[in-house]
């Protein structure tokens, strides 16, 4: 069984370094699981993480501007094509992990069958790993434009201030409905010296239930020391555990 994970939030928040962390968490805990990384954000930051400055998407597929590594095969079917070409741009980034970056994903409501098709296509794929992390756009609403599928854990990152917390709870109150039964958490990034309690104070005026704090670095922050935070808050979260701990 797939079990998927969202991370979304205001663009500059760090969710692409909490993205990375999570990766690095789960791939040390379970090395021999499949991990799908979805790079769901304009940007394609996680992709640029990898080392990734230039990627096949899977908006290429759709707008036909992609340039395929292989052949085209012939005599398949549409919806065989749109299976076959996301294959094609997969990108292996270690033992059991491949990532895929969407771009600009067609309206939930559009009629074309593309649309249709390409959803079932990303559902098939993400049937077929362990664990997908989904490095999403502001809210989920852009993620399930690309694919309805179920989420078992949503995490917003957000700063503390006050301006910052309001809006995670406007899209907290707004994206719940997109999680299903899924877990629905924050986690407080960029916290700065001796703020933590009033951080949780405020996150907790606005009723979000907090997963944990990140502290403010200088620079980015180490990525050994972050995942040993991201360890930390792993044992709260909806997703398989690791018993060897």
């Amino acid at each position: 069984m797939t079990s998927t994970i969202a991370v979304i939030g205001k663009s500059g928040s760090g969710k692409t370094t909490v993205v990375k962390a999570l990766y690095e968490v789960i791939k040390e805990y379970f090395p021999e699981k499949s991990i799908l990384l979805v790079d769901n954000d304009l940007t394609a930051e996680l992709a640029a993480r990898f080392d990734l400055s230039k990627c096949n998407t899977i908006y290429g597929i759709r707008s036909g501007k992609h340039e395929y590594n292989t052949g085209i095969p012939k005599k398949m079917t549409k919806q065989e094509y749109i299976e076959w070409a996301l294959e094609d741009i997969l990108t292996e980034v270690d033992e059991n992990a491949d990532i895929i970056v969407s771009h600009i994903v067609a309206s939930k409501d559009c009629i074309c069958p593309i649309t249709k098709q390409m959803m079932e296509a990303v559902a098939k794929l993400i049937d077929r790993y362990d664990f997908v992390l989904f490095d999403c756009e502001y809210d989920l609403k852009y993620l399930v434009q690309l694919v309805d599928y179920p989420i078992d854990t949503t995490i917003l990152v957000s700063k503390a201030d006050l301006a910052s917390l309001h809006l995670a709870s406007i899209i907290s109150d707004t994206n719940k409905k997109y999680a299903a039964e899924g877990q629905f958490s924050v986690i407080l990034n960029k916290i700065k010296e001796k703020t933590e309690s009033k951080a949780l104070e405020t996150a907790n005026s606005f009723s979000l239930n907090t997963l944990g704090l990140i502290k403010q670095y200088e620079d980015e922050p180490n990525q050994e020391e972050l995942k040993e935070i991201i360890k930390n808050m792993y044992p709260r979260l909806n997703l398989p555990q690791n018993t060897n701990i």
